[in-house]
């Protein structure tokens, strides 16, 4: 079963209330994905997520740590593996993607067979400097579930 859901913000704000609502309805164990060009707010989006989960340190890209952890009502995990592409290195992904928290990959695409069989991709596009449009897809029927919950909200 798959589902997908399709909305624009026009403000920071917006885009921090929509990842706030999305993060009401996950539960430890879920993986997104987030996919978007570089500016396109794949981080904004993650820092409304880490709100929404409570967690009160400042988010920022894990560029060049690759993955940073954040305490919150669930753990955060924050994945940057843009600099995985052509790389073998697995660096305990299983871990992450079935441990007690969330976690939040960017640039899934170079570990795409590390991912789990089932998660929630989100890909944001850049319309102009205040708009962005996001597309939800589901991959498993939880993450169908999740996504129609958040169209209620």
């Amino acid at each position: 079963m798959s589902e997908t859901y399709k909305i624009e913000t026009h403000t920071e704000l917006e885009t921090n209330t929509l990842a706030k609502r999305l993060a009401l309805l996950l539960k430890a164990g879920d993986v997104i994905t987030l996919e978007g060009d570089l500016g396109a707010g794949k981080t904004t989006f993650t820092k409304g997520l880490a709100q929404g989960l409570g967690i009160k340190r400042t988010v920022s890209s894990p560029t060049f740590t690759i993955v940073k952890e954040y305490s919150g009502e669930l753990p955060l995990y924050h994945m940057d593996v843009y600099r995985l592409e052509n790389s073998d290195e697995d660096i305990g992904f299983d871990e992450y993607f079935h441990g007690n928290g969330i976690t939040v990959i960017e640039w899934a695409q170079f570990i795409e067979e590390y991912l789990p069989k089932n998660f929630l991709n989100i890909n944001i596009t850049y319309v102009d400097e205040h708009t962005r449009a996001f597309e939800f897809m589901s991959v498993g029927s939880h993450y169908a579930d999740v996504i129609n919950e958040l169209k209620r909200l």
